[in-house]
């Protein structure tokens, strides 16, 4: 169960016997005030649309993640397959980023030996993407296992520009993730923005486009604003996450989250920034809350 769930069952408990027992009126008043605190939608400016990504979260079942990102006044959810996406539409909820056709995080589009089964995965899955209404499906470069950054391009492009007339025609954007290779995937080839950004134009189609995390990036490249500046139009989606870390995006990092928002607002960027943070806070609802805060500029 849930850490917010378990507050509301205290907090139902606490007035219940204290109105049976006649304890006063002012506790009840303050257990009130807590759990209606909880309640408050955000008053956002609308400048960034806010979404979360389900792994992050996964200490809750869907149903209540949902409301709680209801309640704060988050739009969607990411990394979310197909048999989850009627839970996000029953909540009026986004799913910005999809997922579900991937292989895994290292064996990749880089690789011809993995081709065969990935069109087969994305053939399937690109038409169940359009049908629900979403836009984006997330997919992988694989690890390097001794590719040149030549070879993992080449190898890249033969098997996307097999998709990129399906995805076309559905009006789907499959989009690369920049992960780095220097920490968290050792060997991940897509560790570049320069790499990244030239399979993009190689593809030469606006249905192929890259995930620009800037957790990942400030590891293996820093110089995040510049790089958002200078490579906007490459970029369909952005992660969020502290460094070092990949906890929560206040004061405890590096990056001034609030500078980087205002860069990619000034870009005219009309996607979505997720919050892919792992939150140490017990309260992660509350983390969340203060990420969205930080990132509403």
């Amino acid at each position: 169960m849930s850490s917010n769930l378990s507050r509301r069952s205290v907090i139902k408990g606490i007035i219940a016997s204290t109105a049976s027992l006649g304890i006063p009126s002012s506790l009840l008043a303050f257990a009130n005030k807590n759990e209606a605190s909880r309640s408050i939608v955000l008053n956002l400016k609308g400048n960034i649309n806010h979404s979360v990504a389900r792994w992050c979260f996964n200490d809750f079942d869907l149903e209540t993640l949902c409301i709680e990102v209801k309640k704060i006044g988050i739009s969607g959810i990411d990394l979310v397959g197909p048999k989850d996406w009627p839970t996000l539409q029953k909540y009026g909820l986004d799913s910005p980023m999809c997922n579900g056709a991937e292989i895994n995080l290292v064996d990749g589009f880089n690789d011809i030996q993995f081709h065969e089964t990935l069109i087969k995965n994305y053939s399937e899955m690109i038409p169940l993407v359009s049908k629900a209404g979403f836009k984006n499906l997330i997919c992988f470069s694989g690890n390097r296992r001794n590719k040149t950054d030549e070879e993992g391009l080449h190898n890249c492009k033969l098997g996307l520009e097999k998709l990129i007339p399906l995805a076309e025609k559905y009006n789907v954007t499959l989009v690369m993730e920049l992960l780095n290779s220097k920490i968290d995937h050792i060997d991940y080839q897509c560790s570049t923005t320069p790499w990244g950004v030239e399979l993009v134009k190689s593809l030469q189609s606006d249905n192929f486009k890259l995930l620009y995390d800037i957790y990942h990036m400030q590891i293996d490249e820093g110089d995040v604003i510049r790089t958002i500046t200078d490579n906007h139009q490459y970029f369909a989606h952005y992660h969020t996450a502290g460094v070092p870390g990949r906890n929560e995006i206040d004061e405890s990092q590096e990056l001034n989250y609030p500078a980087i928002m205002k860069a990619i607002a000034k870009t005219g960027f009309k996607g979505y920034v997720a919050q892919e943070f792992i939150p140490k806070n017990p309260d992660k609802i509350s983390s969340l809350k203060k990420a969205i805060t930080i990132c509403d500029i």
